[in-house]
C-alpha cells in the first residue's frame, strides 16, 4: 500500500504523564469510572502532544497497557498472572522483568483489548488530523515471557499456541476499520544472531496471512529497549535477506542510535516494501535538531526513493521522558518537513 512519500510516523508507545504513573501504582484507590476517565485523558494528552508535532500517523500511545506487551498476559487464560523476576536488584537488565507461569491451555476468548484500545483512539482522536496506527506484539515476542511447561515443551510450541490468538486481534482490528497495523516482533531481531531466521519469516507470515493486503501491515525490528538497554547484537545484517520475505508493506529499523550503521541496507528494504527508518534516537537525551534530522532524512534519500521512506523514533518513546519525547517529535517532523520543501513535495 502506497503513501505519501517521506512519512512521519511512530512506533507505538509514548511516556504515560506523572499522574498516569501514579493512579497506575495505586488503582485500588480508585472506582471503575475513575479508571476509564484515567485511561481517556491519558490518550488525550498522548494524541495532543502527536498531533501538536504534525506528525503524519499516530497511536494511542500505548496509554492504558503495563509496557508495550506485559498486560496482554491478563487477557490469556492458562497462565498465572504473578509473575516471578529471576533478579530484583541491581542494574537494570531483562532479566528483572517477570516471567508468568503456563497452568493450563493458551486461550484469549475476549481478544487481546487491541480493539478496545483502537476504538479509543478513534473516539478521541481529532478526525482526519493524522492516520491512526494499532500495535500488536507478534506471537514469539509474546512467547518470551511464559514459561514453558510439559504441555508447551519449548518457546516455539509457546509462540505456535498464541499464533492464532494473535492472528484473530488482527482479523478484529480490520474488522474495526483500522486500516494500519504493526506487528511487532522486536524479539525476532534479537535473536535472529543465532535462530534460524527462515523460521521467523514462516512465524510471521502465518501470523498475518489473514489480513495482509486488506489493511497496511507495518513490523518493527529492533534490538530491546527495557530500560533503555538492548538485548542482542544490534546488527540488521543476520536477518537478511530471509526478512525482506515477511508479509508486511513497512519495516520499521532501528539506525539513530547506531550513528546509522548498516543504512546501505535500507536500498534491500524498499526494495520489497516501505522502508521505515528510526532517525531520533530514543535512548539518548540529546534532542535532535531539525537540522539534525534534515541530514539523516538526505542521508537516507541517498538509499531510498522518497515515496519509499518513513521516518520514526527509533522505537517506542516510553522510556524516554516527556519533556524530551515532546521536542524530538516535533523536531523530527520539522526536519523532515524541511527537505521535503526542497525536493518540492
Amino acid at each position: 500500500m502506497k503513501q505519501n512519500p517521506l512519512r512521519s510516523s511512530v512506533i507505538g508507545s509514548y511516556p504515560f504523564p506523572s499522574w498516569l504513573e501514579f493512579a497506575s501504582q495505586h488503582l485500588e484507590v480508585f472506582g471503575r469510572s475513575d479508571v476509564g476517565e484515567i485511561q481517556n485523558d491519558a490518550v488525550i494528552a498522548a494524541v495532543h502532544d502527536q498531533v501538536d508535532a504534525g506528525l503524519d500517523v499516530i497511536t494511542d500511545g500505548e496509554q492504558t497497557r503495563l509496557d508495550f506487551n506485559l498486560s496482554f498476559y491478563g487477557y490469556i487464560q492458562g497462565v498465572e498472572l504473578e509473575s516471578v523476576s529471576p533478579r530484583k536488584f541491581g542494574p537494570p537488565a531483562h532479566d528483572q522483568r517477570g516471567k508468568h507461569a503456563i497452568t493450563g491451555e493458551l486461550r484469549a476468548p475476549r481478544g487481546l483489548g487491541v480493539v478496545d484500545e483502537f476504538k479509543r483512539l478513534q473516539r478521541l482522536a481529532t478526525a482526519g488530523a493524522a492516520a491512526l496506527k494499532a500495535s500488536v506484539p507478534g506471537p514469539y515476542t509474546l512467547s518470551g515471557r511464559l514459561v514453558p511447561n510439559a504441555h508447551y515443551a519449548d518457546r516455539w510450541a509457546v509462540t505456535e499456541a498464541l499464533l492464532p490468538i494473535v492472528r484473530r486481534e488482527l482479523e478484529d482490528l480490520v474488522a474495526a476499520g483500522c486500516r494500519e497495523i504493526s506487528v511487532d516482533e522486536p524479539s525476532m531481531s534479537c535473536y535472529a544472531y543465532k535462530e534460524d531466521p527462515r523460521r521467523f519469516v514462516d512465524i510471521f507470515n502465518r501470523t498475518v496471512e489473514t489480513v495482509y493486503g486488506r489493511t497496511r501491515l507495518c513490523t518493527h525490528l529492533c534490538f530491546g529497549n527495557f530500560k533503555g538497554r538492548a538485548i542482542g547484537p544490534r546488527r540488521v545484517a543476520p536477518m537478511f535477506p530471509a526478512f525482506l520475505d515477511f508479509k508486511a508493506d513497512e519495516m520499521h529499523v532501528e539506525m539513530a542510535s547506531r550513528e546509522f550503521a548498516e543504512i546501505e541496507l535500507i536500498a534491500q528494504i524498499a526494495q520489497r516494501m516501505d522502508a521505515a527508518v528510526g532517525i531520533v534516537d530514543v535512548k539518548s537525551y540529546y534532542v535532535e535538531t531539525p537540522a539534525d534530522i534534515a541530514d539523516r532524512v538526505r542521508l537516507c534519500l541517498k538509499h531510498a526513493p522518497a515515496d519509499r521512506l518513513v521516518f520514526a523514533p527509533d522505537c517506542g518513546l516510553s522510556q524516554t521522558a516527556r519533556w524530551a519525547a515532546q521536542p524530538k517529535l516535533r523536531n523530527m517532523v520539522a526536519g523532515i518537513r524541511q527537505v521535503k520543501k526542497e525536493l518540492g513535495l
